[in-house]
């Protein structure tokens, strides 16, 4: 933890002061302002002013329409609107983005954390800040609002800048503080002894972030690698989850294989259940219909060749539909038998037909088709 007198006059505003009733960013264009309001967000430090995103607050407040921009994609504006441009070189566009001006000399007053305001040094190329860390930009840090060059070798007095941010995590907020100095690259500007020192390796103890050369001081008070260091699996993790997949994906298969085959299996037993029924049923009535046939040639008056040939052939093929081929005399295939009863019995097929006899006016006794 850093000594409370460091802290700079913005921490202890964010800690005591109460939340302004001021609500800013939403007076449009040519509507009246108040550039009274304009300041920096509590906890993030982001500039506030009472205009909206396009517009800024002039010197005759009223909102005005912004004639520069920072980012290449600006937020706040509307798709069929123009964009104000972006700087050339040697210019910067302020927080309240009126208009570029020219970069500022050392020494100079900068607005917060604006480093790129500052003019860069003439080794710049040798000091700028290549790790992504933001330590400086272009070898110029605007620290305690005033532009320095990031310069300063081991062991020489330094200039420390300590920020408390709000974060948030998993338990809340917390106060995240971040300690900034005008050391060269590699180095940092120690908070207690204001001298610049080297910065430790993964392992090693540490306090803060600034004093890892990764930037990442573990909760455990060691210095870990990156933040942003990819994960490295090794290739047996690989192997082994290739194996799990392709498993998995052949496991299944084999199961719905099996699941399915038990389905067919069953299917195919009601199917043929189904089949020994119906053959049964058909044997059933096969046997019914030569029963029946055999009874009427048996019942027959008088007899007849095709009795006497059922009698002595009984049944010689299981459908019993064997043409009458030896019967001792040959006859009409239209042939038919008068039974007992006057019905009448016709041999046309191989199912008896029963015919009642048909009465005529002549009085004969039946009719022949």
């Amino acid at each position: 933890m850093l000594p409370a007198l460091l802290l700079p006059s913005t921490l202890l505003f964010a800690l005591w002061a109460g939340p302004g009733p001021a609500q800013a960013g939403d007076v449009p264009f040519l509507q009246p302002c108040n550039r009274d309001h304009q300041k920096l967000q509590e906890g993030t430090f982001q500039f506030q002013t009472d205009c909206d995103a396009m517009t800024y607050c002039a010197e005759n407040s009223t909102c005005a329409l912004r004639g520069c921009r920072n980012d290449d994609f600006p937020f706040g504006y509307s798709k069929n609107v123009t964009l104000p441009p972006k700087c050339e070189k040697g210019f910067f566009c302020p927080d309240e983005q009126d208009q570029c001006q020219q970069l500022l000399p050392v020494g100079s007053p900068c607005q917060f954390n604006r480093d790129d305001e500052c003019e860069a040094p003439p080794n710049f190329k040798e000091l700028a800040d290549t790790t992504g860390f933001g330590l400086n930009y272009n070898g110029s840090v605007c620290l305690n609002n005033i532009c320095m060059w990031a310069n300063v070798t081991v062991g020489l007095p330094c200039v420390v800048q300590n920020t408390a941010y709000t974060a948030y995590g998993p338990d809340g907020e917390f106060i995240d503080i971040v300690s900034r100095g005008n050391c060269r690259v590699g180095l940092y500007c120690d908070a207690q002894k204001l001298v610049c020192i080297q910065t430790k390796d993964v392992g090693e103890s540490c306090d803060a972030d600034k004093e890892c050369s990764t930037y990442n001081c573990l909760s455990s008070g060691v210095c870990g690698i990156r933040a942003d260091t990819p994960r490295e699996v090794a290739k047996w993790v690989y192997v082994v989850v290739a194996v799990c997949i392709f498993g998995g994906m052949i496991g299944t298969l084999v199961g719905l294989y099996f699941l399915h085959r038990k389905d067919r299996m069953q299917e195919r037993e009601k199917r043929l259940q189904y089949w020994r029924e119906q053959n049964a049923f058909r044997q059933n009535i096969m046997q019914m219909q030569e029963t029946a046939r055999n009874s009427l040639m048996t019942f027959t008056p008088g007899g007849s060749p095709r009795s006497t040939m059922y009698a002595r052939d009984q049944v010689q093929s299981e459908d019993s539909q064997m043409p009458m081929l030896h019967a001792a005399s040959k006859s009409s295939a239209l042939r038919y038998y008068v039974s007992d009863d006057g019905s009448q019995i016709d041999d046309r097929s191989d199912e008896d037909l029963m015919m009642r006899r048909r009465e005529h006016g002549d009085g004969n006794r039946g009719e022949r088709f």
